[in-house]
């Protein structure tokens, strides 16, 4: 397994959930950590005191994960205060529930641009740095909507679809560069995404009861160390989809 002491890790959507828990397991695995988030300053820099309270090395950035510009401008932040992003973890987005005949072309493009687009424009914005260095990581976080549907909608589970295929074609395209390509396709985790949402309970889940943000972010520093596993969607989802 990889020592990813001092690397630089990116973890989109960071401000709290599965991104927070991510952030912070590989603060703790050594890296040296950006986390970015739109809206939730506070609980950005929080997470960012957390870190540092431990003696770990992080810093809380702002982008607009619909923005490219924005995102662009994130990376150039993150270069410039902690160095070249060497991990990235593109966790962040959104799950917003319509009525199916309420899902219009609009609300199917802002949940793609979120989800999907974001994921593309900051892999292809890190990559030629991973593979000018010979040493990377793109951790997508997908869903188990990308097998199975979920209950949110088409436009949730074909945004979560599309980020395997994303990963995939890193996978392939950079297998010899020493640059790896992963997904998590995590189910019914506790956090706010699911909170308050009375058609989810753990009754959905074989294993009877939600997962917790930790069982998802160990995976993360696994697959951050791990330079063997490539092209893989790792599913932790209580038996949800069975592969």
């Amino acid at each position: 397994m990889d020592d990813i002491q001092n690397r630089v890790a990116l973890v989109t959507g960071a401000s709290r959930g599965i991104g927070r828990g991510a952030a912070i397991a590989l603060a703790q695995a050594g890296c040296r950590v950006a986390l970015g988030y739109n809206r939730s300053a506070d609980e950005a820099r929080a997470a960012v005191a957390e870190i540092e309270k431990t003696g770990g090395t992080a810093i809380a950035v702002q982008a607009d994960m619909a923005d490219h510009d924005a995102l662009n401008a994130m990376v150039d932040t993150v270069e410039s205060e902690l160095g070249p992003v060497e991990i990235l973890v593109n966790n962040a987005g959104i799950n917003p529930i319509y009525p199916l005949d309420e899902i219009d072309v609009a609300r199917w493009n802002e949940t793609l641009q979120i989800n999907l687009t974001s994921c593309f424009v900051l892999s292809q914005r890190v990559v030629p740095g991973m593979r000018e260095r010979g040493w990377g990581r793109l951790i997508m976080m997908s869903s188990v909507a990308a097998h199975i549907g979920g209950v949110i909608g088409p436009h949730y589970a074909a945004s979560k679809a599309g980020q395997l295929g994303l990963m995939r074609s890193y996978a392939r395209m950079l297998a010899t560069e020493g640059v790896t390509s992963n997904a998590i396709a995590p189910a019914l985790i506790e956090t706010d995404m699911i909170a308050g949402n009375d058609n989810i309970t753990p009754d959905l889940i074989p294993v009877k009861r939600f997962g917790r943000v930790d069982e998802i972010s160990d995976m993360v520093v696994h697959l951050a160390r791990n330079a063997y596993m490539n092209g893989q969607t790792v599913n932790i989802d209580g038996g949800m989809y069975m592969s």
